[in-house]
């Protein structure tokens, strides 16, 4: 079974081919920014990406035809966990989203290209919108705002299974708190198989990170957005795209705020410590939401390739539970398992609705 596996990302399209689980190859494509800056948001990117995943396979010699197709779910409609086949309804709705993200490019490039050979199925897996959490978790401090799940669902599922196979255990019997560190943070509780709490990791809660401002003063936001300073379309922005590193340090590389950092750069060693300390506040937090019976606390993510990183978030939370680092993600395999399995009939394929 020959799997095309597209994962789009704010600044890089990743694409793998997998010949069953053998992954022919895994290639991560760097956008410049100047490059995304030509197009009017996200979705007038879909041509431009498409046509780069084809001219990559092209110059490999691998033909355009798959038996499958599988994609990086976007902020389709909360969702219960698992295998989806692209629809009609997930690819309206993909177009009407309010806020839209590169992952919601996966299922649109994915259902394309699958079209060009007739009968080839798309899927997408595990989409950041899964929403288990518990009924409690839902609620914040008024009714007009009910708590939303968007997070990291693919990686942080895949490395928490990663982690109990090498634990010799279920992910179903752990009890495990999973950090997803890249461009976005999200923190889950995943009590026996579910993640039962997880901040919004793109609208707006939980630790900054270096694209998105995380939770904000609540007052204080309000009076900016009166201020008539800003469009709402800058605000958003604000929020999720040039918040965090990037708007504190002008980048949203994190590995260039480590060499800055090593240069002797105290105001950039300033922020990039605020941002490991409301991570490690929010790793201890799920901590209360599992009532301390953690088994093991999983970092992932690209920023987890950090050694000072890691060692601040053992130095402060490392009395939880013992920690376990998985630097990057483990999404790519992840999405292509998910689609053989469907094409093998050991899983079902969701419909959308």
């Amino acid at each position: 079974m020959r799997v095309l596996v597209i994962n789009p990302g704010s600044t890089s399209t990743k694409i793998a081919v997998f010949d069953d689980e053998k992954a022919l190859f895994v290639h991560n494509i760097h956008h410049e920014p100047e490059d995304l800056a030509k197009f009017d948001g996200v979705l007038a990117q879909r041509q431009w990406r498409k046509q780069i995943v084809l001219s990559e396979l092209e110059n490999r010699g691998i033909p355009a035809k798959f038996d499958a197709v599988v994609g990086r779910g976007g902020l389709t409609k909360p969702i219960e966990g698992g295998v989806y086949a692209v629809n009609d309804a997930m690819l309206h709705d993909m177009e009407l989203v309010q806020q839209h993200h590169a992952s919601d490019l996966g299922c649109l490039i994915a259902h394309e290209i699958a079209a060009m050979n007739p009968g080839t199925p798309s899927f997408v897996a595990d989409p950041v919108t899964v929403d288990e959490l518990n009924d409690y978790a839902r609620i914040s401090g008024t009714p007009l705002l009910p708590r939303v799940s968007i997070w990291h669902a693919l990686n942080q599922r895949a490395t928490a299974r990663r982690y109990a196979k090498e634990a010799g255990r279920s992910y179903e019997d752990l009890n495990l708190i999973v950090c997803h560190l890249g461009g976005g943070i999200s923190v889950a509780a995943h009590d026996h198989g579910r993640a039962v709490d997880v901040n919004n990791a793109l609208n707006g809660e939980g630790p900054f990170s270096p694209e998105r401002a995380g939770t904000l003063p609540a007052a204080a936001l309000v009076n900016l957005c009166f201020s008539g300073k800003y469009t709402k379309q800058e605000l958003l922005a604000i929020m999720a795209g040039k918040g965090g590193l990037s708007a504190h340090l002008n980048t949203n590389n994190a590995l260039e705020v480590e060499h800055a950092i090593e240069a002797g750069d105290a105001h950039a060693k300033l922020v990039f410590d605020a941002m490991i300390y409301h991570v490690a506040k929010s790793i201890a937090a799920q901590g209360a939401v599992l009532c301390g019976k953690v088994d093991a606390i999983l970092l992932t993510g690209g920023i987890a390739h950090s050694r000072y990183l890691v060692e601040e978030i053992k130095r402060r939370v490392g009395y939880l539970a013992p920690i376990h680092v998985y630097p990057g993600e483990d999404e790519m395999e992840a999405l292509a398992l998910n689609a053989l399995a469907v094409l093998r009939g050991e899983r079902e394929a969701k419909e959308y609705k």
